[in-house]
């Protein structure tokens, strides 16, 4: 069961550094210190529900993903190494794997392990705010340039937030169609801001 404290249900903690979460993690490990774990709680636990909303999960898949990504963060905080990943890095891998663990137990039939919706995105630190809002004013601009069967996908899956089976099922094209534009799509972006620094 996830320690429980007052501060995860009230308000968010205020916003910490990526030095301060590898400290709370060791603190975690070392003491099993429950606020230590309600901080980055209270940090990471949005953030993981919005990675999770992108990749496709509806919002209570998302929320059991994110619980029991933060149950594994409180019982193998030990096993962080800050020499081998921040601790934002770590923490999104865990989810990411629990997601993937989750569409195979499901067995669901359009699961890809190529779809582009599963590559995970880096977690954004607080530095990174400007050059990220950049990188979205370019894309969307990219978006635009692509062909209008692509960039439709693209804004239903990534705006709107669509699974590939409701774009389907809401465009009238088969699931592979939709799956082989996303993709082509993606890689036409990924070119796009190759440059980008």
């Amino acid at each position: 069961m996830l320690p429980h404290h007052p501060r995860m249900e009230q308000h968010r903690p205020p916003e910490t550094t990526a030095a301060c979460h590898e400290d709370l993690l060791e603190a975690i490990a070392i003491r099993g210190d429950k606020a230590a774990f309600a901080e980055l709680f209270g940090h990471f636990a949005p953030r993981l529900k919005s990675y999770l909303l992108r990749l496709g999960a509806d919002a209570a898949t998302a929320e059991e993903v994110v619980q029991e990504s933060m149950l594994t963060v409180w019982r193998k905080a030990a096993s962080f190494d800050r020499r081998q990943a921040g601790a934002g890095t770590w923490i999104f891998t865990i989810a990411r794997n629990k997601r993937i663990d989750r569409l195979r137990r499901e067995r669901r039939p359009e699961y890809d392990p190529s779809d582009p919706a599963l590559i995970p995105s880096q977690p954004e630190e607080a530095d990174q705010t400007v050059w990220s809002a950049q990188v979205e004013a370019r894309m969307r601009v990219a978006i635009d340039n692509l062909p209008p069967e692509q960039s439709d996908l693209i804004r239903r899956a990534y705006f709107e937030e669509l699974s590939h089976r409701e774009i389907a099922e809401r465009s009238g094209l088969p699931l592979g169609t939709v799956k082989s534009r996303i993709r082509l799509a993606m890689q036409r972006l990924r070119e796009r801001i190759d440059g980008l620094d």
